[in-house]
């Protein structure tokens, strides 16, 4: 530990950068280059291989390419191979090179092909952007497993493809940052537009790469003169810019929370990390890299070599800077004067207690631990944290334990064997691919780790069923693909191996059996579920009617019977369909309740069939029964109709009530049937009905009703009647209700109703009606009133 900040290079005067190696082999690249297009008449042995390595150059698979040549290769937050071709098919291959899912894209971009596409990811998932060959048009899509491609406006002037180009995702919106030659361009899904960029020199030259970081909040762009431009993706906000001079082979923006903004260029034989300010570090390669960008960093891939390029941690700067006396360096120096057995321990301890620093020398301690990536580092540092934590009363253990439990697990994935170097920001922010199952034990599980993997649920101490059991159950699916093993044996291995496991299905496990052409393996694997309705809609997806028909039986579930007996007769014939019911009695008996409400014709027909003379006639005693029945009631209820009608008439004619009597008022209230009576027996206009109704309601004095009804439809009387029946029953609030409602012919007299003579002469004016203003003049004695009407008189007696 003496040198360990010997590998630190500062980066200006507020951060510290480190490369850290994982590891040393000599792999091909992690994504191999897009294979040649194939010339006629090749041999087999002539096609592209495709090469999958883990991150530790452990070969995953070796595939020989059989499709057509891929324009794109990238990976989908589901760790699958997402390869692009030229004719716009997109392939996803799993990590050992098993092809999974073949997604079509429209007919344009087919017609079009594919000049050059990208891989994004979003809140949605695994975004995919494409540039066409033909028209250099963009085209999006958020997700790539619910392929909605969605095509961008079209560049007018665009003679070639942009020279450079990227996606931008802000505030769930994606956009497409280009550039042609010196003009930027910014397109979304309605138009494009130019963009300036903010201190850009006049002389910066034309584009030739940039990148966006992690988080998509900032931007570094390269030009063919070596000036680099750095700022915020909203274009807005500059950072910095310099001059680089050589040929770029990368371009990446470092993490997105680093103290000092930078971004990481990579020559033939050097890489540089240019700050903010007028500061850079520069790195020699011993051969060609390839820069992939980080969460908190960028990574370093070469041939023989795995680096990681991060920010030195805050929490580590201030342990390890030279001649530190941060509270966490005083309590490491501490633990190792104590483990020495030398009083300068006590020293340290009570220089940290006086300034009252011992719990941040703690936390301090434990967070630098988190971001080394040398388990020995990690151990003293914890052991610090664990001495110090030992003088404090009352200390709240939780975080030590829980940063020791993660940096165990994160050593274990780190191994060579396993190949998965993830840094500690990066471990809580793995993509949630399986719901079911804990991030990092789903990609453990994806290398078919299975035993890591279990280890891992078991030092999480994570539910059985959210752990071991979902492992086993991705075990089981990847085993019944294996063909070295027949089927009986198989499902007994599998059977031994799972048990009665908490929360595992057995139907799941025999639909990727059948699924992986092994329909026998998956009838005897169904024989360990226990639950009748997973057994069943497997067996009839496999056409197995008959053994479903059977289980479903046996299950006692008389709606699981009819499930199977419903898709038994939409597959099988009339005949056969009987003849498959006369070797299951219980289903039969079942089927014949069945038609019995609702199909009493095939019921029939099931009792000729079976030659069952007895029921036969038992049925058509019954139908006759049915039959007088309801033409029964059909008679009987037309005689009702009849007797009412008539009952009614002889009302009115016996006892001489005329159509607009007070009885009418109680029977329009009480019942809005006798209402549709009255108007189809009687020849009465709507108009008047509207009239008997009004009145009857407002002699009731319900005047919330009268204005419901009022409001129910457009009145074929107006509303001047609703006013005038207020007005006679002593209600000016309600009339003048209706007032403001009538028609502008009426609007005077209305108003002259409610006595509102100054609305009267407003409506007079507007109307320019001389006799209107007479009539109000004849009435009002309001001086103001009066006045307006004359000026409105005399102005209208000088046209």
């Amino acid at each position: 530990m003496d040198c360990y900040t010997a590998n630190w290079d500062p980066l200006g005067e507020s951060a510290y950068y480190r490369s850290v190696a994982f590891f040393f082999r000599p792999p091909p690249p992690t994504l191999p280059p897009p294979p040649k297009i194939p010339r006629k008449e090749k041999s087999p042995s002539s096609r592209p291989i495709l090469e999958i390595y883990s991150a530790s150059g452990i070969q995953l698979a070796s595939v020989v390419w059989k499709d057509s040549p891929a324009m794109f290769l990238g990976w989908t937050t589901s760790e699958e191979l997402l390869s692009v071709q030229e004719n716009g098919i997109v392939l996803l291959h799993s990590l050992f090179g098993e092809f999974k899912k073949k997604v079509t894209m429209t007919n344009d971009v087919v017609q079009e092909r594919v000049l050059e596409a990208r891989v994004f990811y979003t809140t949605y998932g695994t975004g995919l952007a494409i540039l066409s060959a033909l028209q250099h048009r963009f085209s999006l899509a958020n997700n790539i497993y619910d392929m909605k491609l969605r095509k961008l406006p079209v560049v007018p002037g665009l003679q070639g493809p942009p020279s450079c180009w990227t996606v931008l995702c802000q505030n769930r919106v994606t956009n497409i940052f280009f550039a042609v030659g010196q003009e930027l361009y910014l397109l979304d899904d309605a138009a494009y537009n130019p963009v300036t960029l903010p201190g850009l020199s006049p002389h910066a030259g034309s584009f030739l790469r940039m990148a966006v970081s992690f988080n998509h909040r900032f931007l570094a762009l390269f030009t063919n003169t070596g000036y680099v431009w750095m700022g915020r993706s909203n274009l807005k906000v500059r950072s910095k810019s310099q001059n680089s001079p050589g040929r770029l082979g990368g371009l990446q923006c470092t993490r997105q929370h680093s103290r000092q903004r930078a971004v990481v260029m990579a020559w033939d034989r050097c890489l540089v990390v240019a700050g903010s300010d007028q500061q850079s570090i520069q790195y020699p390669l011993s051969e060609d890299s390839h820069l992939v960008p980080e969460l908190d960093g960028v990574r370093i891939f070469s041939r023989s070599t795995h680096e990681f390029l991060h920010e030195i941690p805050e929490a580590s700067e201030e342990i390890f800077k030279i001649a530190s006396m941060s509270p966490g360096a005083l309590l490491l120096e501490a633990q190792k004067e104590y483990e020495k057995e030398s009083q300068k321990a006590d020293e340290y301890l009570r220089e940290i207690k006086d300034q009252k620093l011992l719990s941040e020398a703690v936390e301090q301690c434990i967070k630098a631990a988190s971001y080394e990536h040398s388990p020995p580092i990690q151990k003293a540092l914890l052991q610090a944290a664990s001495f110090g934590k030992c003088f404090i009363d009352k200390y709240a253990p939780e975080h030590f334990v829980e940063t020791c439990r993660d940096l165990r697990v994160l050593n274990a994935v780190r191994d060579y064997q396993i190949g998965m170097p993830l840094s500690f920001d990066q471990y809580p922010f793995q993509m949630p691919c399986d719901l079911t199952l804990q991030p990092l034990c789903f990609r453990v599980v994806l290398r078919r780790l299975y035993p890591i993997a279990i280890k891992i649920c078991e030092y999480l101490r994570l539910s059985e069923f959210q752990g071991i059991s979902r492992i086993l159950a991705h075990w089981a699916c990847y085993k019944v693909q294996q063909r070295d093993k027949s089927d009986e044996e198989l499902a007994q291995v599998i059977n031994q191996k799972l048990g009665d496991a908490v929360g595992i299905s057995y139907s799941d496990i025999a639909t990727q059996a059948y699924e992986s052409s092994r329909p026998e393996l998956a009838i005897k694997l169904l024989e360990y579920e226990p639950r009748p309705g997973k057994q069943v809609p497997l067996l009839l997806t496999m056409n197995r009617n008959q053994l479903a028909l059977s289980r479903a039986i046996e299950s006692g579930d008389s709606d699981l019977v009819y499930t199977v007996i419903s898709r038994l007769k939409d597959d099988l014939s009339r005949g056969d369909f009987f003849m498959a019911l006369q070797n299951q009695p219980v289903a039969l008996s079942l089927y014949r309740q069945f038609c019995k409400h609702k199909e009493p014709n095939t019921l029939k027909d099931l009792y000729n069939q079976d030659d069952n003379h007895q029921e036969l006639g038992n049925f058509h005693v019954r139908s006759s029964y049915v039959s007088e029945k309801v033409g029964a009631v059909a008679t009987g209820q037309r005689a009702w109709k009849n007797s009412s009608l008539l009952t009614l008439l002889n009302s009115i004619l016996l006892y001489s009530i005329q159509f607009n009597s007070t009885l009418l008022y109680s029977t329009l209230l009480c019942s809005i049937l006798m209402k549709m009576f009255v108007l189809d027996l009687f020849p009465c206009c709507l108009d008047r009905f509207w009239w008997l109704k009004i009145s009857a309601l407002a002699e009731q004095g319900a005047w919330e009703d009268l204005e419901k009804f009022s409001k129910s439809k457009k009145s074929p009387i107006g509303y001047l009647p609703f006013a005038e029946i207020s007005m006679k029953y002593g209600r000016p609030g309600e009339a003048k209700k209706y007032a403001a409602r009538v028609t502008p012919e009426q609007k005077v007299k209305a108003f002259l109703l409610v006595g509102d003579f100054t609305q009267a002469a407003e409506a007079a004016v507007e109307r320019k009606n001389e006799a209107e203003m007479a009539l109000i003049l004849s009435k009002c004695t309001d001086a103001t009133v009066v006045a307006r009407l004359e000026q409105a008189k005399a102005q209208l007696g000088k046209k």
